[in-house]
């Protein structure tokens, strides 16, 4: 893995007085899966949101693929490649799993949505869909209505329909949040096969799954890039272990 994929430099964001994302220097490699870990209000939703278009930097440059998109909206960035899966993706309850990973693939690719045709009369598009639905281990519901899936079920959903996307990076925000045992170990493994094909940025609470899944961490407290590095340097780097000792220390 070389090179950058994503890239932000002094990244900043204010709300009134607060400082929420404060110089924040990163960045996500070719098949590389980097966590963002830090205690409640570290800023990790703030700066994933600033990523994806869905809030604008205050300073700082966002590039992607080498290109300045600190400016382009969410659907301009979504469209290049830079997509966020869960908070805001958007299902239809009234859609099948297919319909819905299909409208996914549609809108991602600037297609015209045509509601007198047919959405399945595109055989391409519906490919890609099924390929999503195949990974995401939900083909066998792919004429189960969304409104009938289980919590678990719909959070592969959402993910299923950022992958018919095609995108380049994936932005996660929490994707095991509100699930089970069981179900965020499905989830642990479904990121594991998506490693290397995807490059994903990850802010999860789950230490066990950071640990599991992640090539590099970046620790954020107070807004800031407190450290970065593999999972054991993370481990035993004195400075993010005395971060996190006691009962303030939650990520």
């Amino acid at each position: 893995m070389t090179g950058s994929l994503l890239q932000t430099t002094t990244l900043t964001k204010r709300f009134g007085g607060l400082l929420v994302t404060d110089s924040v220097s990163i960045d996500v490699r070719p098949g590389e899966l980097h966590a963002i870990i830090g205690p409640n209000g570290a800023g990790k939703t703030t700066l994933i949101n600033q990523l994806s278009g869905e809030l604008q930097a205050d300073a700082g440059e966002v590039l992607f693929s080498g290109q300045r998109v600190t400016a382009l909206p969410i659907h301009q960035r979504a469209r290049r490649g830079l997509l966020r899966s869960y908070q805001i993706t958007s299902v239809f309850e009234d859609f099948t799993v297919l319909e819905n990973t299909v409208f996914a693939a549609m809108g991602a690719k600037g297609h015209a949505f045509q509601f007198w045709k047919p959405m399945l009369a595109r055989e391409d598009l519906v490919a890609i869909a099924r390929e999503a639905l195949g990974v995401t281990n939900l083909l066998a519901r792919a004429d189960t209505l969304a409104s009938e899936l289980a919590y678990g079920e719909r959070r592969q959903l959402e993910l299923a329909m950022a992958l018919a996307a095609q995108p380049q990076v994936l932005l996660l925000d929490e994707p095991m949040a509100g699930m089970s045992v069981q179900e965020s170990a499905g989830v642990v493994q479904l990121l594991k096969k998506l490693k290397g094909t995807y490059s994903i940025l990850l802010i999860e609470h789950d230490m066990d799954a950071v640990f599991a899944l992640a090539d590099r961490i970046t620790v954020l407290v107070y807004g800031k890039a407190l450290f970065s590095g593999t999972p054991d340097q993370i481990r035993n780097d004195p400075e993010v272990r005395a971060v996190y000792l006691g009962d303030e220390a939650k990520v």
